[in-house]
């Protein structure tokens, strides 16, 4: 795309802008709603696929790390594919063939895991697009696969009835491959706007230093912003990702644009909105804050998203790769929805297009608790406290561990009037003391409860409430997994 278009493009933004109902101001920006579908969710899929996925080291962030010398995977990448000059980052993209790419079979595994929505990584750090763009060639429609991945997934999902949306990760592009150019490497001048290592300018030395120089330049942001606005075209996205770093102050101008034309985009074409962001990039109310690989510690007044991934050493497929049990991850679902949170869990597929067994494995077993359990998940709000046991989360980004809980952790939800009591450790004698729902004592429960179910069995609990609590006898339950109850109110 020539200078002209990319004029006459961003012209055609600021129309978008000035004919609808967002301005680019944070105070127009406030009046935001996050769409109704997207609470109700609860738990959607994040795939991080790309180029990276061909040396298959350390993790995603592996593009950056092979041009820092001294590094393990500066040295794994010498001592198997060479010397830099000669083979760099970009020669990867012709071994990445996505060969046994399915998307049908994705979307499916999708659908019986029981994910509601999904977004995969549309452009990574790495700045190859996973999409036919008009902005630059080095996208997988023209290298690589030559096949547009991203809309051929949304074509298979939409079959199954699951809203994708799209993540981009663009923004740290500005320096990510910067280090090679501290070397003989094949990052070097001249680099062009629409190539693949261009800008590679200087990293900061703290990624958390809002006002870091050198800035993003306005060319670089520009790009930034069509690229962005280019997505919201081609997918009309229900939800989209943004990974941390456009929280920089030189982005505050680019951001509200984007927000005015993602939000006004979708009034006027009817599909809905709602952009996901880290730390402070967005003024409280403008859009959805999401935690990366945390939690909150209590129930919150607002929707929010954790983004984890079922590998805990990286988002996409590396062949060091060590996995998150089921348990784990079905407790972190219940836990965060129980904070008006939702889950969004990351599988990481391999160069050839295939989700590998572990992560297969996974997404089927949760699946498989959400087809007994999601009546206390889908579309459920909070309850006056998330939950009650001992055991408490920490709070924060990169924060999560393994966490052992007990019989005594429980995580509460509500809806049409019933309440959802999940145990978080199943006890073996199947006994359950709700303390909250006390009949007595200081502070006795005043509802009126009429019936116990226990979701996904046909035996009926015995119950009872007393000055202890709500105490659930459920001898016939036998499970290593979270335990739901249906509590019906009178």
């Amino acid at each position: 795309m020539n200078t002209a278009d990319r004029t006459q493009w961003s012209q055609q933004i600021d129309q978008v802008i000035a004919q609808g109902p967002y301005a680019p101001t944070w105070a127009s920006l406030s009046h935001y709603q996050v769409p109704n579908w997207y609470q109700d969710a609860k738990f959607g899929i994040f795939i991080h696929w790309g180029v990276y996925a061909v040396p298959a080291y350390r993790n995603e962030w592996y593009p950056r790390n092979m041009y820092i010398q001294g590094t393990p995977e500066f040295e794994h990448h010498v001592n198997t594919y060479g010397p830099h000059k000669r083979f760099g980052y970009k020669d990867f993209i012709p071994l990445f063939k996505a060969e046994r790419y399915d998307p049908r079979a994705w979307a499916a595994l999708f659908k019986e895991a029981g994910a509601r929505y999904v977004i995969p990584v549309a452009e990574h750090h790495d700045g190859f697009q996973m999409y036919k763009s008009e902005l630059s060639e080095w996208n997988a429609a023209e290298k690589g696969p030559c096949r547009d991945t991203t809309a051929e997934l949304q074509a298979a999902l939409s079959r199954q009835g699951i809203p994708m949306g799209v993540s981009s990760h663009r923004i740290e592009h500005w320096f990510f491959l910067s280090h090679g150019r501290e070397f003989d490497s094949d990052v070097h001048e001249p680099l062009r706007l629409g190539d693949l290592y261009w800008p590679s300018m200087k990293e900061p030395s703290d990624h958390m230093d809002i006002h870091s120089q050198p800035a993003p330049s306005e060319e670089f942001m520009q790009d930034w912003l069509l690229r962005a606005c280019e997505l919201v075209d081609r997918f009309h996205p229900p939800v989209i990702y943004f990974d941390w770093w456009i929280h920089h102050s030189a982005m505050k101008p680019f951001i509200k644009k984007f927000a005015a034309y993602y939000y006004n985009k979708a009034a006027a074409e009817g599909f809905p909105a709602a952009i996901n962001y880290k730390y402070d990039a967005f003024p409280f109310g403008c859009a959805v804050p999401d935690v990366e690989r945390g939690h909150f510690a209590d129930v919150k007044p607002y929707f929010w998203q954790t983004c984890t991934a079922i590998a805990k050493n990286s988002w996409c497929y590396t062949e060091q790769n060590e996995y998150k049990t089921p348990y784990s991850l079905i407790c972190t679902l219940i836990d965060v929805v129980s904070k008006n949170g939702t889950l969004l869990l990351n599988v990481g597929p391999k160069a050839d297009g295939t989700i590998g067994p572990e992560d297969t494995a996974v997404l089927k077993a949760i699946g498989r608790w959400l087809s007994q359990n999601g009546e206390a998940i889908y579309g459920t709000r909070v309850w006056r406290q998330a939950g009650e046991g001992p055991t408490q989360t920490e709070e924060g980004h990169f924060t999560e561990k393994d966490i052992a809980y007990t019989p005594q952790d429980i995580r509460f939800t509500t809806k049409e009037g019933n309440l959802y009591a999940t145990v978080l450790a199943f006890p073996e004698d199947g006994n359950v003391t709700v303390t909250t729902l006390a009949a007595g004592g200081d502070h006795p429960f005043q509802g009126v409860i009429r019936d116990v179910k226990a979701l996904g069995y046909e035996e009926k609990p015995l119950w009872r409430q007393d000055e202890g609590g709500l105490r659930i006898a459920a001898p016939f339950i036998r499970t290593d997994l979270p335990v739901s109850f249906r509590i019906v109110m009178g």
